[in-house]
């Protein structure tokens, strides 16, 4: 953390001079988001967390798990080339805050319609992907979790070809990458390789239309339960089980469509999502939310109902239920179960200052046939659960 934050400020600085002394020459542009918030639930029994966070908040108030600090440069070497790095600093795999290389990438400008980038840059999984963590630019405190922790992929390193055009009053954005990535989560580590990404956008005045593939080889690596219960099935004759639940290169698919209207003092904004692997442990699912809001000044309110299902077999058979091997048929299937919940919120939005945001947000989250996205939870523990936010969003 400390390193990147140094090369942050390094960069700062050397922008700030550059564009102080350089009139005719390369000229850098720094810019920062973050949010400062509080975040707390009417339950000890378990922890609310983001996606691959290793520890949330009870009924206790917390900051760790909504807040967030980033900064970016882009330094444009001429009307052809431009470099862009951006640093953030969140909790996430563990417990403390730490800084996170999140994009670091070069851009050539092949003409008005097409563009080329290489180096680390946001996946673009979801429909607001480059976006997702600034929290000034989105209505909601959060991304609704629902669709938002299927794919626990923030970047990646590789290519892409951006394409830009307008047609008559319509604009079309299309984005193509290759590449590779890798996501630290608690307990284990997840490569994507051989990643095939493809985001689509359609905007025509109020209207954004937005589609998504990727699709990639998902490999599960230092999950010492998982590999250690795939084990003892082919020890004790059960292999045939243990294949349906392969770690290394797992063919992995997500598609998504979602969209959004502003117009007038209506505020729509939806997506649905669908993933699919071969293994038993990473499951089918099938996820969507809604969310509607009516702007009055600079006041926003609004409401959002989030679900998700699970398209793959929760349950495996032919495994003992009783005597030394129970525990085999315990594991399995507990790992063949998504975490599945479904979510309403309400939340306001007060734009009281230029380039400030202060949103108040309740989610009623109803956990399915288990705890649901929660963590750490004990036997006690069941819903629905009121998770309580309240967030100061910025940019600079």
């Amino acid at each position: 953390m400390k390193t990147i934050c140094r090369a942050i400020a390094a960069l700062s600085a050397a922008g700030l001079a550059m564009q102080a002394s350089a009139q005719d020459g390369p000229s850098v542009t720094i810019s920062g988001f973050g949010t400062a918030a509080l975040t707390s639930t009417d339950t000890n029994d378990a922890e609310f967390i983001r996606p691959n966070q290793a520890a949330g908040v009870k009924k206790d108030w917390r900051t760790g798990v909504d807040s967030l600090l980033g900064l970016q440069a882009t330094m444009k070497v001429n009307d052809t080339i431009s470099l862009t790095a951006q640093g953030l600093v969140r909790k996430d795999a563990i417990d403390h805050y730490r800084g996170q290389a999140a994009w670091a990438f070069a851009k050539f400008k092949a003409n008005d319609d097409f563009s080329f980038r290489v180096g680390r840059m946001g996946a673009p999984i979801y429909m607001i992907s480059d976006f997702r963590f600034v929290g000034y630019a989105n209505t909601m405190l959060r991304p609704p979790a629902e669709v938002y922790r299927q794919v626990s992929l923030d970047r990646f390193d590789g290519v892409d070809m951006l394409y830009q055009h307008s047609f008559d009053d319509t604009s079309l954005s299309v984005q193509l990458g290759t590449g590779v990535s890798e996501s630290e989560q608690p307990a284990q580590n997840v490569k994507f390789r051989k990643m095939l990404l493809l985001h689509v956008v359609a905007e025509n005045g109020p209207f954004t239309l937005r589609f998504g593939h990727a699709q990639a080889d998902v490999s599960v690596e230092d999950n010492p339960t998982i590999a250690g219960l795939i084990n003892t099935l082919r020890a004790t004759g059960f292999g045939s089980i243990a294949n349906m639940m392969p770690m290394t290169d797992v063919k992995g698919r997500f598609t998504s469509l979602g969209g959004t209207m502003d117009w007038k003092n209506i505020v729509l904004q939806a997506e649905y999502a669908q993933r699919r692997t071969d293994t038993l442990f990473v499951h089918d699912t099938n996820s969507w939310y809604a969310m509607a809001g009516y702007r009055m000044g600079k006041i926003l309110p609004y409401y959002y109902h989030g679900s998700i299902s699970q398209k793959s077999p929760r349950s495996v058979g032919g495994l003992p239920t009783s005597g030394p091997l129970a525990a085999l048929n315990v594991g399995v299937n507990t790992l063949a179960k998504a975490a599945l919940q479904s979510a309403d919120a309400i939340g306001v939005r007060w734009d009281f200052y230029k380039s400030m945001a202060l949103k108040a947000q309740v989610d009623h989250i109803k956990p399915k046939d288990g705890a649901g996205a929660f963590i750490k939870a004990t036997p006690a523990f069941k819903g629905p659960v009121n998770v309580y936010a309240v967030a100061l969003d910025f940019v600079f």
